[in-house]
């Protein structure tokens, strides 16, 4: 992320630009601004349904109804495809003109976090995506009809918490012909400068992310007649536990690591047989994450030999995007 100043440079200099070709804009304004805009607040009723209706990975069956019916209902230049690339709670929507040309799309993610609903904004990812998504058709349709080729896509991407929805819409080759992506993600305001418009930049907010099951196992025993009897993998959790929260203290502001206990035994008078946790470990680049990958696992190794535990592990499936492997 770029320091405050570094950012409010940026900024200045957009706005610059804006202000440059200020007349042109307010002519592209004059052609297509009330129509993008009727459309848009029209959109918004169906939209709040996102907000008001929070849906799990892969269960956003109302939101990807809700968004599929906007676009029906605008008329057969948005061709929409339901249930998209053979995933249940993926959409696509495409606006193409003239023959062949370039291809550009926006992501929308509409999923919730398991009892918080919308904390992570992804509705309003979907709206501003959307909103994006007809301006730039309306934008480009107003100006330039048929004169030349190219599509707009909004690609509705289930499951962004926990699910990989992405995942499986790369390898089903949603994103293989598109020549530029975008997406925006709401962020608290910054205490330091809360006039701050934008906390992106251009190595991008996004971490690397290592994400791992890891279950511990032990030996079962009466917890009250005979707890020497067992092994405790419960035990096994909280050393673990303990050992990473004083890992926390020597590792980069960038570098976050998080976690919870997904089972942690069955009865409070047996000793814990088997418990799982599962963790996430970030960092700003793939290289700075494999090293603190690794002092992660042996903070959970330590913790089995202290308790006398086995410990596997159950690694999820990642992609690299960070910029350090990006050519």
């Amino acid at each position: 992320m770029l320091p405050v100043q570094g950012q409010a440079e940026i900024i200045h200099e957009v706005r610059g630009a804006l202000d440059k070709y200020e007349s042109k804009l307010s002519e592209i304004n004059q052609k297509v601004c009330v129509i993008a805009i009727i459309r848009i607040m029209d959109c918004f009723a169906h939209l709040r349904q996102i907000w008001s209706n929070p849906e799990l990975a892969f269960k956003e069956y109302n939101a990807h109804d809700n968004i599929c019916e906007i676009f029906e209902s605008l008329g057969p230049e948005y061709q929409v495809h339901r249930k998209a690339y053979g995933i249940e709670t993926a959409l696509e929507v495409i606006y193409k003109r003239g023959n062949g040309g370039r291809v550009m799309a926006f992501n929308a993610e509409y999923d919730a976090l398991p009892g918080m609903g919308h904390a992570c904004g992804h509705n309003l990812i979907a709206t501003s995506s959307i909103a994006a998504f007809l301006a730039t058709c309306e934008a480009m349709g107003s100006l330039y009809g048929d004169q030349i080729g190219y599509s707009v896509r909004l690609l509705g991407t289930p499951a962004e918490e926990g699910g990989g929805g992405k995942l499986l819409l790369i390898n089903a080759g949603a994103y293989k012909d598109v020549d530029a992506c975008f997406m925006v993600h709401p962020f608290p305001v910054l205490s330091g400068a809360p006039d701050l418009i934008s906390s992106s930049s251009c190595s991008g907010q996004y971490l690397a992310n290592d994400k791992v099951a890891v279950t511990f196992t032990g030996k079962p025993a009466h917890a009250s007649a005979a707890p020497w009897e067992g092994v405790n993998a419960l035990d096994a959790v909280v050393s673990a536990y303990v050992n990473i929260s004083m890992l926390r203290q020597q590792i980069l502001p960038t570098q976050k690591i998080h976690g919870v206990v997904l089972r942690g035994g069955d009865r409070p008078n047996v000793i814990p047989a088997s418990t799982t946790v599962e963790y996430y470990v970030r960092s700003d680049t793939v290289k700075t994450l494999k090293p603190l990958t690794e002092k992660v696992l042996k903070c959970f190794e330590a913790a089995a030999i202290a308790t006398g535990c086995t410990v596997e592990y159950e690694w999820y499936e990642a992609i690299d995007v960070s910029s350090d492997t990006m050519d």
